[in-house]
């Protein structure tokens, strides 16, 4: 059976229909950051094992990007929300 995703906006669909980013974890610096922090959000990365939410853009239907609550060792999928209310709510915080 192929791995699904629930597309907010499209329903159900395979994940062939997708395309990944990575890790949805990391928070942009702002504008007024030292070089520092820049460098450590550009290039470095965790590595994690387990139940991590991700940027997957819906390349193959919406076209929208979102963010994959899953198990990247069992590849379960455990929620889907789009990533501008993943961003609203994060702001919120």
């Amino acid at each position: 059976m192929a791995s699904l995703i629930t597309c907010p906006h499209c329903g159900t669909r395979p994940k062939e229909e997708f395309t990944i980013r990575g890790d949805a974890a990391p928070r942009r610096p702002g504008s007024a950051d030292r070089d520092e922090a820049w460098y450590a959000y550009v290039y470095i990365r965790d590595n994690p094992k387990g139940r991590i939410l991700e940027y997957w853009h819906h390349a193959g239907g919406c076209r929208r990007w979102l963010v994959v609550d899953r198990d990247n060792l069992t590849h379960e999928v455990f929620g889907v929300v789009d990533a501008a209310d993943f961003q609203r709510t994060e702001a919120a915080e």
